[in-house]
Protein backbone atom coordinates (compact mmCIF):
# COMPACT_ATOMS: atom_id res chain seq x y z
CA UNK A 1 0.00 0.00 0.00
CA UNK A 2 1.18 3.38 -1.04
CA UNK A 3 2.15 6.11 1.77
CA UNK A 4 -0.71 8.57 0.37
CA UNK A 5 -3.22 5.53 0.57
CA UNK A 6 -1.92 5.00 4.33
CA UNK A 7 -1.92 8.66 5.25
CA UNK A 8 -5.65 8.68 4.12
CA UNK A 9 -6.72 6.03 5.89
CA UNK A 10 -4.93 6.50 9.28
CA UNK A 11 -8.21 7.67 11.18
CA UNK A 12 -11.13 7.07 10.91
CA UNK A 13 -13.69 9.78 8.67
CA UNK A 14 -15.81 12.17 10.40
CA UNK A 15 -18.21 14.45 8.97
CA UNK A 16 -17.65 15.81 5.60
CA UNK A 17 -15.37 14.10 3.36
CA UNK A 18 -12.72 15.32 1.12
CA UNK A 19 -10.60 13.92 -1.96
CA UNK A 20 -7.91 15.02 -3.77
CA UNK A 21 -8.27 13.89 -7.16
CA UNK A 22 -7.41 11.89 -8.70
CA UNK A 23 -7.92 9.40 -5.29
CA UNK A 24 -6.79 5.67 -5.55
CA UNK A 25 -9.82 3.97 -5.23
CA UNK A 26 -8.43 1.95 -1.73
CA UNK A 27 -8.68 5.61 -0.27
CA UNK A 28 -11.79 6.08 -1.26
CA UNK A 29 -13.34 3.50 -0.38
CA UNK A 30 -12.02 3.12 3.30
CA UNK A 31 -13.05 7.06 3.89
CA UNK A 32 -16.24 6.09 2.31
CA UNK A 33 -17.21 3.15 4.08
CA UNK A 34 -15.72 4.37 7.42
CA UNK A 35 -18.25 7.41 7.37
CA UNK A 36 -20.48 5.10 6.14
CA UNK A 37 -20.52 3.17 8.78
CA UNK A 38 -20.62 5.97 11.28
CA UNK A 39 -24.15 6.75 9.48
CA UNK A 40 -25.35 3.41 9.53
CA UNK A 41 -24.13 2.56 13.36
CA UNK A 42 -26.09 6.31 14.18
CA UNK A 43 -29.27 4.93 12.50
CA UNK A 44 -28.76 1.50 14.51
CA UNK A 45 -28.90 3.61 17.24
CA UNK A 46 -31.57 5.44 17.10
CA UNK A 47 -33.64 2.88 16.30
CA UNK A 48 -33.07 0.90 19.28
CA UNK A 49 -30.59 -1.49 17.66
CA UNK A 50 -27.99 -0.61 20.26
CA UNK A 51 -29.95 -0.36 23.83
CA UNK A 52 -28.27 -3.11 25.53
CA UNK A 53 -24.22 -3.21 25.16
CA UNK A 54 -21.71 -5.22 26.58
CA UNK A 55 -19.17 -8.31 25.25
CA UNK A 56 -22.45 -10.97 24.51
CA UNK A 57 -23.48 -8.36 21.94
CA UNK A 58 -20.36 -8.89 19.52
CA UNK A 59 -21.66 -12.69 19.38
CA UNK A 60 -25.09 -11.76 18.88
CA UNK A 61 -23.50 -9.43 16.13
CA UNK A 62 -21.87 -12.06 14.31
CA UNK A 63 -24.94 -13.91 14.90
CA UNK A 64 -27.20 -11.99 12.82
CA UNK A 65 -24.37 -10.87 10.15
CA UNK A 66 -25.14 -14.73 9.51
CA UNK A 67 -28.36 -14.75 9.50
CA UNK A 68 -28.22 -11.95 6.68
CA UNK A 69 -26.41 -14.05 4.81
CA UNK A 70 -28.66 -17.23 5.42
CA UNK A 71 -31.38 -14.79 4.04
CA UNK A 72 -29.68 -14.07 1.06
CA UNK A 73 -29.18 -17.80 0.28
CA UNK A 74 -32.78 -18.45 0.37
CA UNK A 75 -33.27 -15.36 -1.80
CA UNK A 76 -31.07 -17.03 -4.39
CA UNK A 77 -32.98 -20.38 -3.34
CA UNK A 78 -36.23 -18.89 -4.59
CA UNK A 79 -35.52 -17.62 -7.49
CA UNK A 80 -33.90 -14.28 -6.32
CA UNK A 81 -36.99 -11.98 -6.99
CA UNK A 82 -37.13 -8.28 -6.54
CA UNK A 83 -36.81 -6.78 -3.11
CA UNK A 84 -40.00 -6.09 -1.22
CA UNK A 85 -38.48 -3.42 0.74
CA UNK A 86 -36.19 -1.83 -2.16
CA UNK A 87 -37.82 -1.63 -5.31
CA UNK A 88 -35.30 -1.93 -8.65
CA UNK A 89 -33.10 -4.55 -6.45
CA UNK A 90 -33.33 -7.99 -6.26
CA UNK A 91 -33.88 -9.83 -2.76
CA UNK A 92 -30.30 -10.80 -2.67
CA UNK A 93 -28.56 -7.41 -3.23
CA UNK A 94 -30.92 -6.25 -0.18
CA UNK A 95 -30.13 -8.96 1.92
CA UNK A 96 -25.76 -8.54 1.15
CA UNK A 97 -26.44 -4.91 2.39
CA UNK A 98 -27.86 -6.00 5.10
CA UNK A 99 -24.72 -7.67 5.80
CA UNK A 100 -22.35 -5.02 5.22
CA UNK A 101 -24.91 -2.68 7.03
CA UNK A 102 -24.65 -4.63 10.14
CA UNK A 103 -20.64 -5.23 9.94
CA UNK A 104 -20.33 -1.46 9.59
CA UNK A 105 -22.53 -1.11 12.91
CA UNK A 106 -20.63 -3.28 14.67
CA UNK A 107 -17.04 -2.27 13.63
CA UNK A 108 -17.81 1.68 14.28
CA UNK A 109 -20.01 0.83 17.09
CA UNK A 110 -16.19 -0.71 18.24
CA UNK A 111 -13.97 1.69 16.84
CA UNK A 112 -12.83 -0.77 14.10
CA UNK A 113 -11.55 0.72 10.83
CA UNK A 114 -13.33 -1.93 8.73
CA UNK A 115 -12.79 0.56 5.18
CA UNK A 116 -9.59 0.68 5.89
CA UNK A 117 -8.88 -2.67 6.75
CA UNK A 118 -10.58 -3.69 3.27
CA UNK A 119 -8.19 -1.37 1.62
CA UNK A 120 -5.07 -2.92 3.13
CA UNK A 121 -6.39 -6.41 2.75
CA UNK A 122 -7.02 -5.57 -0.83
CA UNK A 123 -3.64 -4.31 -1.52
CA UNK A 124 -2.23 -7.61 0.34
CA UNK A 125 -4.32 -9.93 -1.77
CA UNK A 126 -2.90 -8.23 -5.17
CA UNK A 127 0.79 -9.65 -4.09
CA UNK A 128 -0.60 -13.36 -3.14
CA UNK A 129 0.09 -15.98 -6.00
CA UNK A 130 -2.34 -17.35 -7.80
CA UNK A 131 -5.00 -19.84 -5.67
CA UNK A 132 -2.52 -19.57 -2.72
CA UNK A 133 -2.47 -21.51 -0.17
CA UNK A 134 -2.99 -24.86 -1.78
CA UNK A 135 -6.53 -25.04 -0.83
CA UNK A 136 -9.37 -25.93 -3.84
CA UNK A 137 -11.81 -23.79 -2.63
Amino acid sequence: MDSQVREAIAEPPKGTITMPQPVPVETALALVFDAAAVKALATAEQKGWWDQDGPQKDGEQIALMHSELSEALEALRNGDPESEKIPGFKSSEEEYADVIIRIMNHGAKRGLRVGAAIAAKMAYNETRPHKHGGKLF
